[in-house]
């Protein structure tokens, strides 16, 4: 089955950040950080590095794409039949760092997950403020 851009849908989350890139990068990827606005997980912002993220509605296996520190990050997202890619770009403002978030590959058939994303990734996004906020 081929699988063409076409064929698939994207989330996109972007928010100015008053915060600098590196240390939206460590809440990104420290996993302790990760937990506290995410999920439990044993992530390293290493290229193939395997990983997974659980819940109380259940776990995410991912593995790592992209690690350019503080600039870009992507990784697989794999949950029961979806399919899907990260992708955290940050780029830096006068104020602080753009922060977008990209999830791909949602197939049409697959509206709930869709749904469910499009409605989870906000109150992430919101979570990981708080965190940075009680960052040092």
């Amino acid at each position: 089955m081929t699988n063409t851009a076409s064929e698939t849908l994207s989330i996109v989350v972007e928010r100015e950040i008053h915060h600098p890139p590196e240390k939206i990068w460590r809440a990104l990827t420290q996993p302790h950080l990760i937990e506290e606005w995410l999920m439990k997980n044993d992530f390293k912002p290493v290229v193939e590095h395997s990983f997974s993220l659980s819940a109380d509605w259940g776990v995410v296996e991912g593995q790592v794409q992209t690690a350019e520190p503080h600039r870009t990050l992507s990784y697989s997202w794999d949950t029961k039949d979806l399919r899907s890619v990260i992708t955290w770009t940050l780029t830096p403002t006068s104020s602080g760092t753009i922060l977008r978030m990209e999830q791909e590959g949602f197939r049409p058939d697959q509206q709930p997950y869709y749904r469910g994303a499009t409605a989870g990734w906000p109150r992430f996004f919101a979570a990981l403020e708080q965190v940075l906020e009680r960052m040092d």
